[in-house]
């Protein structure tokens, strides 16, 4: 091979090398991404936020508190409700955890401590009993209520159908609270 062959050898492999350089280039330029702010992916144990309670007062003051309504709500369309918790509860008494935890005897028992299940850190650091108010605070908007919390339900937003939920949960016990 003479010096003239390899010459055009390399010369081809560098223009083949500076043309794909270049397009890479002008592509970034044309097709520019810009990184989002916030992981669209969360990622369990790494957030380590609790919400204050600040916070929960701030969403409380909105919601008519749940107590009075309770005398009227419904045990049956409760449970009509209920089905759009279905999918990731159960509320058999000793019911399986599902995608969330068992909600047998819920009402009154300490947040985040339904045994066999694994709760974010906000859940577990949250230190207060499901009382009727917490529950209607929660099923409002989960999201807001508890910052940090895994449960990705949108909310109920009818003051009506929180109070039929929870008056339906809490007839799922041993020994219900009394709803007045």
């Amino acid at each position: 091979m003479d010096s003239f062959e390899f010459n055009k050898i390399a010369a081809a492999v560098l223009v083949t090398i500076l043309v794909i350089i270049g397009i890479k280039e002008i592509a970034n330029e044309i097709f520019h991404v810009q990184k989002p702010k916030q992981s669209a992916y969360k990622i369990e144990g790494v957030e380590t936020a609790t919400t204050t309670t600040t916070e929960v007062a701030k969403v409380e003051e909105k919601l008519a508190p749940i107590t009075p309504m309770l005398a009227s709500a419904s045990v049956d369309d409760g449970k009509n409700v209920f089905k759009k918790c279905a999918a990731c509860h159960s509320v058999e008494k000793g019911g399986a955890n599902k995608i969330g935890p068992a909600l047998w005897s819920v009402v009154n028992r300490k947040v985040g401590s339904h045994e066999g299940f694994k709760y974010s850190s906000a859940l577990q650091g949250y230190g207060k009993n499901w009382t009727f108010e917490e529950l209607n605070g929660f099923l409002n908007a989960p999201l807001k209520y508890i910052k940090g919390t895994k449960m990705a339900f949108a909310g109920l937003k009818k003051d009506s159908e929180r109070a039929n939920v929870i008056a339906y949960l809490n007839s799922l016990s041993d020994s219900p609270a009394s709803l007045k």
